[in-house]
Formats: structure tokens, C-alpha cells, sequence
């Protein structure tokens, strides 16, 4: 399992544990350059490195990670890089191929090395008929920043990453992480409050994807996966399936089911009406929002989930 954690390619020549006299030597005199893969995670990195680091988020605002095409100008981020943050649960498939391709040195640090992870979803990892070519996690499910105590544990790991490739700077990221995980300990508190306030028959999450494994288990939901089958990742379900899919939220008698922002809404959208529910404001998932949205950050992010969610299913 170590090998899924922290990897160095062989463009490293060295071990996982070495980091390199030359990365240091870039890095002196200006900010550290350093990638992270994904919005919620570069929004992690940046709450840490402040103004210390140079980041480069690879899968920007609103953008699904699992379709994600890497340009060119991804490669020079990756060859200049000092640290590449990624998330280490088989989240991004493209990542192996990309940092070879870029004969970047930077280490790679994957935030959730120090993380139990809960068993990928059936329809992840499995085939399935009807989902072929659709991009598939590893036995892990990688979502693992729903749960806001798991995500405090990948700033530490980001914390004690930036200490070790810039110690010249390490009181400041220690300092920043101490601030930020305070703020995260008090968002903890507050989204189980809010899930709290849901009568629990109704603390059921019919998604288009599945990506609240961590969330149910830490705030007290169960995940129903009857709409995985509407992520972007696989084709429209037929009309057989679609009848199966409100045949099981009527069953359920939940009041409200929930789209997210990389996801094909307009689908679930009739859905909800033919199973008379509603279809609750769009969640963020996989992505944060743009900047200036109720998404924009991971804490903003958090907390409008979690109202959300609880503001649909308590009606």
C-alpha cells in the first residue's frame, strides 16, 4: 500500500525518502513551485504555503478530474515543480503518465497517505454494462475531503511536506496550518450541527455520482447509488434504468435528490420530476466552484453542502 501513498518516479534518481539538493537550490531566493491536481486540493496547499509557495492547480474550478486532458503547458508546471500534490487514491489516472512525460524531479506527496480509506463504490471499480470506457478508481474510494476531520489530516500531510522541501520557511507553514486547522475544527462542529437538523429517515443521498462515502459515514447518511449511472463518466441510462432509478427514490420516500457541479443536471432534472422530489440545489463535489461562488473554497464549499443537504431533506 506504501507504493499508492508517495511515489518518485525513476526521472528522480533516488528514493522516495530523498529530496534532492537541486530542488532546494530552485526554490532558494523565491517562492517554492508547487503543483497540486485538483481545485479542493490546491485550495488545501494554498491555506498552507501562503505566500511562500507558487501553485499551479492542474483541474481548475468546476472541472471533473476524471475526464481531465492534460495540454502541454502541464508538463512545464510538472518539470518546474519542486512538490506535486496529488491525492493518491487512484483520483487521477492521467497523473503516472503526465509526470513521466514531463521528466519532471519534484517529489510527490499524496495527501491521503495517512488517511483509512473507506472501499470504492461497486460501480467505480467494477465493469458494469452500459459503462465502458468510463475512467475507474482503484478498491479505494478517493473522496475522502467530505469528511472534514479526514480532510484536516491531508493539511498536515501538505503542512509536513512543505516543512520538509522548504525548511527555510517551515515556521510559516506551520504556522499557517495551525490557523487553518482551527478554522477546519470549527467547520467539523458546524456541518454535523447541520446534519444533525435532518429528521433520519430522510438522511439518504440519492447522488449522480458517488462521492459521499466519507461525508455519510462521518455526519450519519446512507449513500444510495441508484444514480451513479448519471455521472459524467458513463452514458445516459435507458429508459428501462431510468424507471428503475424512480421506482427506487419513490421506494425511499426521500424528499429531494442532488445533482453536482460536474455532473449531467438536465438528466436529473427529469428524473426528479418523473419521481415527484424535488432536485435540490447543485452540490459540489469533485471540483470547487468558481472563485466567487458559494463553492469557491473548500470551507465555503463545506459549509453550502451541508446546507444544502440539510435544508432539502428536512422538508
Amino acid at each position: 500500500m506504501a507504493a499508492l501513498f508517495v511515489s518518485s518516479l525513476t526521472a528522480c534518481g533516488g528514493q522516495g525518502g530523498d529530496q534532492g539538493d537541486g530542488e532546494q537550490e530552485d526554490s532558494g531566493g523565491g517562492p517554492v513551485k508547487v503543483v497540486a491536481t485538483y481545485s479542493i486540493l490546491g485550495d488545501l496547499v494554498e491555506n498552507v504555503g501562503g505566500e511562500e509557495i507558487e501553485l499551479t492547480t492542474l483541474v481548475g474550478a468546476d472541472s471533473d478530474a476524471h475526464t481531465f486532458e492534460p495540454a502541454p503547458a502541464d508538463n512545464a508546471k510538472l518539470a518546474e515543480a519542486a512538490v506535486v500534490f496529488e491525492n493518491g487514491l487512484e483520483f487521477e489516472t492521467w497523473l503516472d503518465e503526465l509526470y513521466e512525460s514531463s521528466g519532471s524531479e519534484a517529489e510527490r506527496v499524496a495527501v491521503t497517505r495517512d488517511i483509512d480509506p473507506l472501499a470504492a463504490p461497486e460501480e467505480e471499480h467494477g465493469e458494469e454494462e452500459g459503462h465502458e470506457g468510463e475512467e475507474e478508481h482503484g478498491e479505494a474510494d478517493p473522496h475522502a475531503w467530505h469528511d472534514v476531520s479526514r480532510a484536516m489530516v491531508m493539511v498536515e500531510a501538505v503542512r509536513d511536506a512543505l516543512v520538509e522541501a522548504d525548511p527555510d520557511n517551515a515556521e510559516a507553514y506551520r504556522a499557517n496550518a495551525k490557523e487553518y486547522l482551527s478554522e477546519l475544527e470549527e467547520l467539523d462542529a458546524e456541518v454535523t450541527e447541520r446534519a444533525e437538523s435532518v429528521p433520519e429517515e430522510n438522511r439518504v443521498l440519492f447522488t449522480s455520482h458517488d462521492t459521499f462515502g466519507y461525508f455519510a459515514e462521518r455526519y450519519g447518511f446512507e449513500v444510495d447509488t441508484a444514480l451513479a449511472s448519471v455521472s459524467t463518466e458513463a452514458s445516459d441510462p435507458s429508459a428501462g434504468e431510468t424507471a428503475a432509478l424512480i421506482r427506487e427514490i419513490e421506494a425511499a420516500g426521500v424528499p429531494a435528490i442532488f445533482t453536482e457541479n460536474v455532473s449531467n443536471s438536465d438528466l436529473m432534472s427529469r428524473v426528479a420530476s418523473e419521481a415527484s422530489v424535488d432536485l435540490a440545489p447543485t452540490l459540489y463535489t469533485d471540483a470547487l466552484g468558481k472563485p466567487d461562488s458559494e463553492g469557491g473554497t473548500y470551507v465555503k464549499m463545506m459549509r453550502y453542502n451541508a446546507s444544502t443537504v440539510a435544508d432539502a431533506l428536512s422538508g
